[in-house]
């Protein structure tokens, strides 16, 4: 087991780790109606406040984007940034790995610098898509912020994305690779995705409500957070997780969750559990009609008789896709920590056809072992079980 040893987020409800859990532990949504300038399309959004008027420090200028924006407001945690440079000071820089996820990295950038090509004919003198918007510049911007000259890695699965850096991480400390490990991951409110969630009509125009009788659809956040793994021991342990790759269909989960099933075992198993010891489980849970649905026929088929406790904090957040796997592993890390149950916020009415036990309120609870589930496009699957230490 690794320790979560350390951990930093800005989100749509504030800029740190209490803040997130204050309003995943209440239900309290951060969604608003589309707020944005630049986009028309009737939908409720999760931005991260202040993230225009956030300003790199003048070393880091070259890399500006939305998403290094969100990094670094994340970044500038002093706790977090002093327990990184103990790490460093112990092992090194070099021994020290970085495992970092997004969808879109800093594809704002772009859709900016053509729109001014349109206008012009010539691409704006300032736009450098290496340092904003290539797949691998979170994690070349976050090393120089970090100090860091480790091996790292950049994981682009779509929504599972930042919960697969934590196997990466850990069979790179395994294979004594790295002795520690920075994790996370960063995703950004741009055109492409909205657009496109929109296009395969999967944008609510209301707010987001996960498991809910009267789901219409997603709602979109953006978020920025890191964690640092080390063999050191800490209060809430990543314990193991599970991948599969279903490829059932490019947009659409199987119906009963075949992949999620396997990825869901495949991290009972490697965190040497039953499924009676899980105490709460963070769903995907988008609020799709289909989403909803398929994995909640791929818990039951896991856990059974084992009636686990369900929700989904994306009616907090919103669906903040490349970063939904830090943003969900922090709460559900935090849920372990407080002993208590969030519940699924904007949740109105059961549904009828959902035969799990969806969390409706805030609950104290006792438990052990919670499980968070992230699953992408394409069939990506991944699920995480963080453990209290014994």
């Amino acid at each position: 087991m690794l320790g979560l040893t350390a951990t930093t987020i800005v989100h749509p409800a504030g800029h740190d780790v209490a803040s997130l859990w204050e309003a995943a532990s209440l239900g309290r949504t951060a969604l608003r109606p589309n707020p944005l300038d630049w986009c028309e399309l009737p939908c409720w959004l999760g931005a991260v406040p202040g993230v225009d008027e956030a300003v790199l420090p003048p070393e880091w200028q070259a890399w500006d984007c939305r998403n290094h924006r969100l990094a670094w407001l994340a970044l500038r945690d002093e706790g977090f940034r002093r327990a990184v440079a103990a790490a460093v000071a112990r092992h090194g820089a070099g021994r020290v790995g970085l495992v970092l996820g997004t969808s879109t990295s800093g594809i704002r950038s772009t859709e900016l610098a053509y729109a001014a090509r349109r206008e012009t004919g010539a691409w704006p003198a300032s736009f450098d898509y290496r340092r904003v918007h290539s797949v691998d510049a979170l994690c070349r911007f976050t090393a120089q912020v970090l100090g860091l000259q480790g091996p790292m890695a950049t994981m682009s699965t779509a929504c599972s994305s930042s919960a697969k850096v934590f196997l990466t991480a850990q069979r790179w400390i395994e294979l004594g690779l790295v002795d520690c490990a920075v994790v996370g991951g960063v995703d950004s409110l741009c055109l492409s995705t909205l657009h496109g969630f929109d296009g395969l009509q999967l944008l609510s125009d209301e707010v987001c409500r996960p498991f809910d009788a009267a789901r219409k659809g997603i709602s979109i956040g953006e978020a920025g957070g890191f964690a640092l793994l080390e063999r050191t021991p800490a209060e809430v342990l990543f314990a193991g997780g599970g991948e599969s790759s279903d490829a059932w269909h490019m947009s659409t989960p199987h119906p009963e969750g075949e992949g999620a099933q396997a990825a869901m075992r495949a991290a009972l198993d490697a965190a040497r559990l039953a499924p009676g010891d899980i105490g709460y489980l963070n769903a995907h849970g988008t609020a799709t009609q289909a989403n909803d649905k398929s994995e909640s026929a791929g818990i039951r088929a896991v856990f059974g008789a084992h009636r686990v406790p369900v929700s989904s904090t994306k009616g907090v957040t919103g669906h903040t896709l490349g970063a939904a796997g830090i943003v969900e592993a922090i709460v559900t890390a935090q849920a372990l920590a407080h002993q208590s149950l969030p519940p699924a916020a904007n949740w109105r009415e059961a549904d009828a056809q959902l035969d799990v036990d969806v969390v409706t309120a805030p609950a104290a609870a006792k438990f052990a072992h919670a499980m968070s589930n992230n699953f992408g496009f394409g069939g990506s699957n991944c699920a995480l079980v963080f453990s209290l230490a014994r």
